[in-house]
C-alpha cells in the first residue's frame, strides 16, 4: 500500500452521505483497488452543530473553505453540495491548485463545462462527472472510454425518474396528473416546485451534457428544445395504450446531415421498444453507434446510494491517476463545432387528438388541411361522440415538424374545431 489520497467533501446532504457512506463502509475494498488508502480529511458543511444521521467524527467538519483549500495533503475536493454559486467559486479555485475534483452537479456542467475543463486543463487536475448524469448508471465514462472509437448517431433515454414514475402510475393505475404529482411528491420524489423535473428542465441539463460528450461539440441548455408532461391526460395514456404505444419523457439526441437534433419531450414508444418496459423511478439510456450497434444502460437515476456510487468511482479513478502520477484524463472532447438543427426541421410521426363538431364533412374538411401541408395521415380513429361534440384521434405518417406545425394552425381555425387537445410525437419505430 502506497500513501493515502486524502479527499475532502463539498456538502453532506443526500448525495454526500452516500459517498461518505461507500468510501467509509467499503474502506478496505477501495484501498486495494486503487494500491492506497482513501481517505476523507474534510467535509464542508453550513452548520457545524447540525445532525448529520450518520456517525461522524466532528472534527473532519468545517465550515471555512479555505481549510481545504489550503490544505497540501487534500487531493481530491468532491463537490456534492448541488447549484451553481457558490460550487463554482469553490470548484474553480480547487482546479487552479491542482487539485482533481469530482462532483455530481449537472447544472454546473451543463452551464459552466467549458470553463471548468479549460482549468482543469491548465493545472493539469482531473475533473469527472460521471454522477451528473443518471445517478448509478454508467454512462459518462461509456461514451468517453468504451464507446469512444464508434461515431454515436443516436442517444435516447429516461433520465428524469420523478416523471418516469408519474408516467408509470398515470400508465398503470389510470391516475390523472395531479394526482401522480401528490403521490410522487409525498414519496420524496419530487420537490415542493416541481417545475424543473415536471417540465423537463432536469432531463435538457442532463441531455446537453450527453450529447456534447456523444458528438463531440459543445450543446448548451439553450440549444435543447425542451417541452414538459403537465398537458398529458388519462385519455392520452389511454389511447396510447389502444395504439400499442406507452408515453414517456424521452431526451433525444440524434447527428443528422442538418445537424444535431437535441429535444426533450413527451414521446409515444412502441410497447416493443426496450424503453417501454423502464417504470418506476428507472432511468435508461439508449445509445446506437455505427460500430457498436444498439446498447441500452439501465438503473436507479438517483438517490444518495446510486449517485454515490458513481462518485465514488471517480474518486477511485482519480485517485488512481494521482498514485501513479499518469498524465491522462480525459478532458474536453468538444473539439468540434457542429450546427444545431432547428427543431422545426427535425422529423417525427404524431398523435393528435382533437374535439370537432359531431357533423357531416368535418372529417373531410380537417384531412383537407394537413393534405395541403403535406401531411399524411396513417390512421384516423373516432371514439367518443355526445351527439355534439366528437373526438378524433389521428397518427401522421413521418413528417416534417414545421409542416405539422402549420396543418395545426389551419386545423385550429377550422369552425367545426372546437380545439387541438394534445399533440404528442412518436418515436421509436
Amino acid at each position: 500500500m502506497q500513501q493515502t489520497v486524502r479527499v475532502a467533501l463539498l456538502g453532506l446532504g443526500t448525495v454526500g452521505r452516500g459517498v461518505y457512506r461507500i468510501l467509509t463502509g467499503n474502506a478496505e475494498n477501495i484501498a486495494h483497488k486503487v494500491g492506497a488508502p482513501v481517505e476523507i480529511s474534510r467535509i464542508l458543511v453550513r452548520d457545524l452543530t447540525r445532525d448529520r444521521g450518520i456517525p461522524l467524527d466532528p472534527a473532519l467538519l468545517t465550515d471555512n473553505y479555505q481549510d481545504i483549500l489550503d490544505d497540501p495533503e487534500i487531493a481530491i475536493v468532491v463537490e456534492v453540495m448541488g447549484g451553481i454559486h457558490p460550487a463554482l467559486d469553490y470548484v474553480m479555485a480547487a482546479l487552479k491548485r491542482g487539485k482533481s475534483v469530482v462532483t455530481a452537479n449537472k447544472d454546473m456542467i451543463a452551464l459552466h463545462g467549458k470553463e471548468l475543463f479549460a482549468a482543469a486543463a491548465a493545472s493539469g487536475a482531473g475533473l469527472l462527472f460521471e454522477g451528473s448524469v443518471a445517478g448509478g448508471i454508467p454512462i459518462i465514462r461509456p461514451l468517453k472510454q468504451c464507446l469512444a472509437a464508434n461515431r454515436i448517431q443516436e442517444i435516447m433515454g429516461i433520465i428524469n425518474g420523478t416523471t418516469n414514475y408519474m408516467l408509470s402510475k398515470m400508465t398503470q393505475e389510470g391516475v390523472d396528473f395531479d394526482r401522480a404529482l401528490r403521490e410522487a411528491q409525498a414519496r420524496g420524489y419530487a420537490e415542493a416546485d416541481p417545475t424543473a423535473d415536471v417540465e423537463g428542465l432536469d432531463a435538457a441539463r442532463k441531455l446537453a451534457i450527453l450529447a456534447s460528450i456523444a458528438f463531440n461539440s459543445r450543446i448548451t441548455l439553450n440549444d435543447v428544445y425542451v417541452e414538459g408532461i403537465s398537458k398529458i391526460t388519462a385519455r392520452d395514456i389511454a389511447y396510447a395504450r389502444e395504439l400499442n404505444y406507452v408515453i414517456k419523457l424521452l431526451a433525444i439526441a440524434k447527428e443528422t446531415p442538418g445537424g444535431i437534433e437535441v429535444r426533450v419531450h413527451p414521446t409515444m414508444i412502441s410497447q416493443d421498444h426496450p424503453l417501454a418496459s423502464v417504470n418506476d423511478v428507472f432511468n435508461a439510456i439508449f445509445v446506437r453507434g455505427d460500430a457498436v450497434g444498439d446498447t441500452m444502460f439501465y438503473g436507479r437515476g438517483a438517490g444518495e446510494l446510486p449517485t454515490g456510487s458513481a462518485v465514488a468511482a471517480d474518486i477511485m479513478d482519480a485517485a488512481r491517476h494521482i498514485l501513479h502520477k499518469v498524465p491522462g484524463f480525459i478532458g474536453c472532447t468538444c473539439y468540434e463545432e457542429k450546427p444545431i438543427k432547428p427543431m422545426a426541421m427535425t422529423e417525427s410521426k404524431f398523435y393528435i387528438r382533437l374535439m370537432v363538431a359531431d357533423r357531416p364533412g368535418v372529417l373531410a374538411a380537417i384531412a383537407y388541411a394537413f393534405g395541403d401541408k403535406e401531411v399524411s395521415l396513417a390512421s384516423v380513429i373516432q371514439k367518443h361522440t355526445d351527439g355534439d361534440r366528437a373526438e378524433i384521434v389521428m397518427v401522421t405518417h413521418r413528417v416534417r415538424e414545421q409542416n405539422l406545425q402549420d396543418a395545426l394552425r389551419l386545423v385550429e381555425c377550422l369552425s367545426s374545431v372546437d380545439r387541438i387537445a394534445s399533440c404528442i410525437r412518436v418515436e421509436g419505430e
